[in-house]
């Protein structure tokens, strides 16, 4: 049910005295990080309302606990957070202008922007390190091949049954993870077959009942799976960070709404302060917002997240982590090559096609 506008007008209110006592140096959030403090000084006391779309999945944990906690309107901003079923929809959403920020990832950037509709990489929301997030490659209780390289070789065997392979989604974080954990362990492309599975809980469903060899899946699934007795084959955690989701922006929204983004950017920082400091106590918040299955409900182990907003400015994703994605997508047909990413601006700049 919306608020009533008095409701709003004290929240408003409330919002202009915490940035005013933050100036004669009064601590307004306990627990937040003196650079954070600092950074809240320079948040608009009204930043007006700012539309978020988001997926139900861990890496909008901050957003959720900004939500509940008030951390939005002790920036000045009114934030209104919908969840989506699907990225397709996600994507729908941002294209129809009916969300002005969103929780994605490289690819449908990229996707997004070289369809017409570009968006500005904000900042990280997880995956600044390997060990925020996981992705990784899973096979039934009961496989004979427990690495990826046994998966290969079962693969090549000449008693292998048709359709064998890895469960994937085309131009998916899941699939650049697979492709990326197969390089690490020296296969040769294409040495362990893929099959185009779109739904991840089917993709795992076929997995566990043996239909599929293995299936490339998120950290929720992973740990589903592994509670269950799945075998996982590989994961993202160690060596190369290969896997990140971001905060992105409609360009237009940017352009003329850059202090609303600011104090979006604010009370993540707050919210994710609060997460890393307590983790176990957001994880009854997570289950729920996230739908994580009831056997792993109590047990998930709750991420780290990294900062939005540090000395000043937001924090762009390095270019070192957008720009293999983008090669990746141009490589295999879902980009279009020549396609380069500003990290100052948090831009893409698609290539041309002829």
């Amino acid at each position: 049910m919306s608020q009533s506008v008095s409701t709003v007008a004290q929240r408003v209110l409330a919002g202009v005295l915490v940035a005013a006592l933050a100036v004669f140096g009064v601590t307004a959030l306990a627990g937040c990080s003196g650079g954070n403090d600092a950074a809240s000084n320079n948040a608009p006391a009204d930043a007006g309302k700012v539309r978020i779309g988001t997926m139900p999945t861990e890496d909008s944990l901050p957003l959720w606990v900004a939500e509940a906690d008030g951390l939005f309107v002790d920036q000045g901003v009114e934030v209104e957070i919908t969840t989506f079923d699907s990225a397709p929809a996600l994507s729908a959403a941002i294209t129809a202008g009916q969300v002005d920020m969103a929780m994605t990832d490289v690819m449908r950037a990229v996707k997004l922007t070289e369809s017409g509709t570009p968006v500005v990489l904000e900042w990280i929301t997880l995956g600044e390190t390997a060990t925020e997030g996981r992705f990784g490659v899973m096979a039934p209780a009961d496989a004979p091949y427990s690495t990826l390289e046994e998966l290969a070789a079962a693969a090549a065997a000449a008693d292998a049954p048709e359709g064998f392979g890895v469960g994937v989604a085309a131009n998916t974080v899941p699939e650049y993870v697979f492709d990326a954990l197969c390089d690490e362990a020296g296969l040769a492309e294409g040495a362990i077959p893929t099959q185009e599975v779109a739904s991840l809980p089917e993709r795992y469903s076929l997995m566990a009942s043996g239909q599929l060899a293995a299936a490339a899946l998120p950290g929720s699934l992973l740990a589903l799976g592994e509670a269950n007795g799945m075998k996982l084959l590989a994961d993202d955690t160690a060596g190369a960070n290969v896997s990140q989701s971001v905060m992105v922006a409609r360009e237009a929204f940017e352009a003329e709404h850059h202090d609303a983004v600011v104090a979006v950017a604010l009370a993540w920082n707050a919210a994710a302060d609060a997460i890393n400091a307590d983790r176990d106590a957001y994880l009854e918040l997570l289950a729920e917002k996230a739908n994580l299955n009831e056997s792993i409900a109590d047990s998930y182990p709750v991420s780290t997240y990294p900062s939005a907003y540090e000395q000043g400015a937001l924090k762009r994703p390095a270019a070192e982590l957008v720009d293999p994605q983008i090669a990746w997508m141009a490589k295999k047909g879902y980009g279009i090559a020549g396609t380069s990413y500003d990290m100052a601006a948090g831009t893409i700049t698609p290539g041309s096609e002829s």
